[in-house]
């Protein structure tokens, strides 16, 4: 049956994708790729030999109609990303919206995406949190960080190495000095690392040794702080009445 599948690729090890991504590409009439250089090197791993074409946010907008032409004509089609699941922080969202109004079936498989893994191991409540990916870099930066000052949630955000220095910064200043953290970089590949702490630690520690790959920064929400800080505000009264 005509299809539109959202397949989900490694961050990082290649042996992270799954056995049923990997069926649904072979099956595939077609896969759409982020960039095909770099999604050749995973297919031609798996030798995997369906004909790639290109699908970014550069041309999605141009390419939506005649790639829902086809799956209408039936066939079925692959997305995939650079790393992780399309549509989160990646082209997706434009060719799922228009196939669900056109009737295609649409289905998202299971799969790698960088956010998870760094907010299990950031250490901070993961029970409920917020996804905010990439601020914007200019316009509206500040005034969504204001709107995210008063956040009861773990907050999750995606950074590039070369401003990851900047944004600690002004996070610092936004949520508090000490408002906990955690950086995570390069996940499931060699160099992985995760080092945490207070925001004004980590844009120190950052400073002093420049980060490389890709980043995900996870901070605390600001309820959780305050309580922390009410917690011990109040164990410490209370030693100095019981003294």
């Amino acid at each position: 049956m005509a299809k539109l599948f959202l397949v989900p690729t490694p961050v990082g090890n290649l042996g992270d994708i799954t056995m049923r991504a990997l069926d649904t590409l072979r099956s595939a009439d077609m896969i759409l790729a982020e960039d095909t250089r770099t999604s050749g090197i995973l297919l031609k791993h798996y030798d995997i030999h369906v004909p790639m074409a290109s699908h970014h946010k550069f041309n999605e907008h141009q390419s939506v109609d005649g790639i829902v032409s086809r799956i209408a004509a039936g066939q079925t089609v692959a997305l995939i990303s650079d790393a992780g699941t399309p549509g989160i922080s990646d082209p997706g969202f434009l060719l799922v919206r228009e196939c669900i109004r056109h009737g295609i079936d649409v289905e998202c498989l299971p799969g790698a995406t960088a956010l998870i893994p760094a907010l299990v191991d950031s250490g901070l409540p993961c029970e409920r949190f917020t996804f905010e990916g990439f601020l914007p870099q200019k316009k509206g930066r500040m005034t969504r960080l204001q709107q995210l000052a008063g956040e009861e949630r773990t907050m999750i955000f995606y950074e590039s190495p070369f401003r990851l220095v900047k944004t600690l910064g002004q996070f610092a200043e936004t949520f508090g000095q000490d408002r906990r953290c955690s950086v995570t970089r390069e996940i499931s590949k060699m160099h992985e690392e995760t080092v945490r702490g207070t925001l004004a630690e980590l844009a120190a520690h950052f400073t002093a040794t420049p980060p490389k790959g890709e980043i995900v920064i996870v901070v605390e929400g600001g309820r959780q702080d305050n309580k922390d800080k009410e917690k011990n505000k109040t164990s410490k009264q209370g030693k100095e009445t019981e003294s």
